[in-house]
């Protein structure tokens, strides 16, 4: 189902391309057409089409349109414009850079959704689309558009590369936050609200009464007390009374009423302190690596759409009240303007 509420958010997103638009327009744009991207029109009856789109994806939702003139508004807008421009825009890129995509790509994916989330059953997935408002044609559309990102983002970040400098420089710098695990060890605790209520506990426990029954019993921390009052606890990780009792304390041994925040605890430790460890830069080389990889294409294409819309930036024509707001900029004083 994943595929359909990417469609009915681009859906709603063009939903604010309505004629309450701001900026001028241009006489370059004909009558049935919204803006022209280097040659390339994007018509009406496609805007007209997301719109209607977007009005169910709103009533499936139970949600309420954003109001014309609303800041909500004015920001689905803008995004629905980039949205459809940027697609154009991708889909020339592609051309020039040699890469193509065949109505035969497009009916794997489409084969490939049906399977997926809907068992192969192609009335469960017909269903979808009149529940959504979309043909095959436009879902066909939009796969077009999903492949082509795919191969322009493969073929931007062909490049990119890690070293083994940069897997080491960032293990150094998160060693000790996410790769470091600090002492822990079992513990239990009964936690009560007055001194004479753990007073009366402790004497009863030293009396060889059973520690989880009383813990099931009276205690008032409802995440332990089903389980007999049974922690793992990491060193730092609890309030300090109470980290400081519980890592002093010999395996067996019970501790005297501590005072919290939360109230009373009697405290018993069940196992030895566990050493703190650190995993080997080894066992999380391969992590690291895909995890600053895919950062490092993420920039990449960023970077290349940021040229992208230099580029385009006298290449497009919108019809009158579609053209975005300008980008706002920050100015010596370090005020946000506009133009």
């Amino acid at each position: 189902m994943k595929i359909f509420r990417l469609l009915v958010l681009l859906a709603a997103l063009s939903l604010a391309l309505g004629a309450a638009g701001c900026g001028g327009g241009s006489d370059e744009v004909p009558a049935d057409a919204v803006a022209v991207v280097d040659g390339d029109e994007i018509s009406r009856a496609e805007y007209d089409t997301l719109l209607e789109q977007a009005k169910k994806g709103y009533k499936n939702r139970k949600q309420e349109f954003p109001a014309a003139g609303s800041q909500e508004f004015q920001t689905l807008k803008n995004q629905a414009l980039q949205f459809l421009v940027q697609r154009v825009q991708f889909s020339q890129k592609a051309e020039d850079m040699g890469i193509e995509v065949t109505d035969k790509d497009v009916d794997a994916r489409l084969k490939q959704i049906q399977k997926q989330y809907f068992g192969g059953d192609k009335k469960k997935y017909e269903n979808q689309l009149k529940a959504q408002g979309l043909t095959e044609a436009q879902v066909k559309k939009d796969l077009g558009g999903q492949i082509i990102s795919e191969k322009l983002f493969a073929e931007v970040t062909k490049d990119v590369k890690v070293s083994d400098e940069d897997i080491e420089k960032y293990y150094e710098e998160k060693k000790a936050t996410q790769y470091s695990q600090p002492e822990s060890r079992d513990v239990r605790h009964i936690l009560v609200k007055t001194k004479a209520k753990a007073d009366q506990l402790e004497a009863q426990l030293r009396g060889g009464a059973d520690f989880a029954q009383l813990a099931k019993k009276f205690s008032e921390d409802t995440g332990s007390k089903e389980s007999g009052g049974k922690l793992t606890i990491t060193k730092g990780q609890t309030v300090a009374p109470f980290d400081k009792e519980a890592f002093a304390l010999k395996k067996n041994e019970i501790s005297d009423p501590v005072k919290t925040q939360f109230g009373f605890h009697i405290i018993q430790a069940l196992s030895d302190v566990k050493p703190a460890k650190v995993t080997p830069l080894k066992e999380v080389k391969g992590a690291i690596s895909q995890e600053l990889k895919q950062t490092k294409k993420n920039e990449a294409m960023t970077a290349w759409i940021d040229d992208l819309k230099d580029e385009y930036d006298d290449k497009i024509s919108y019809a009158t009240g579609f053209s975005p707001p300008p980008e706002a900029t920050t100015d010596t004083t370090g005020a946000a303007t506009t133009g």
